[in-house]
């Protein structure tokens, strides 16, 4: 699986067609099985994918310290190499799982 997202994260271009595939089944499985509207879907995507983001973004981070790299006129504890690509796919998949729990949760909520 590791490999998979590096070899989908080596250019934009594949990166943004992995994330655009995963995102679409997931939201096209949301609406196919529980009922929500598109709109619905996509919203709540983009919200629950923004906020994991954020949570995924420090993982594996070492700054310029760390790996003896310091750029000169760059603030030291800068990420040396950030994989943003990378978190990108991994933000996508851990996305699409969490707004299927979100939604399966739904109907005990009564929403």
């Amino acid at each position: 699986m590791i490999r998979l997202i590096k070899a989908l994260s080596a250019s934009v271009w594949s990166t943004l067609a992995a994330m655009a595939v995963i995102s679409a089944g997931a939201i096209a499985l949301v609406v196919s099985l529980f009922g929500l509207r598109v709109s619905g879907g996509l919203a709540l995507y983009f919200v629950i994918w923004w906020v994991t983001l954020f949570a995924i973004l420090p993982f594996g981070i070492r700054s310029q310290v760390e790996s003896g790299e310091v750029v000169a006129g760059s603030e030291p504890g800068a990420p040396s190499a950030p994989s943003l690509q990378e978190k990108a796919i991994w933000t996508t998949l851990v996305s699409s799982v969490v707004l299927l729990i979100v939604v399966a949760v739904f109907p005990l909520a009564g929403l």
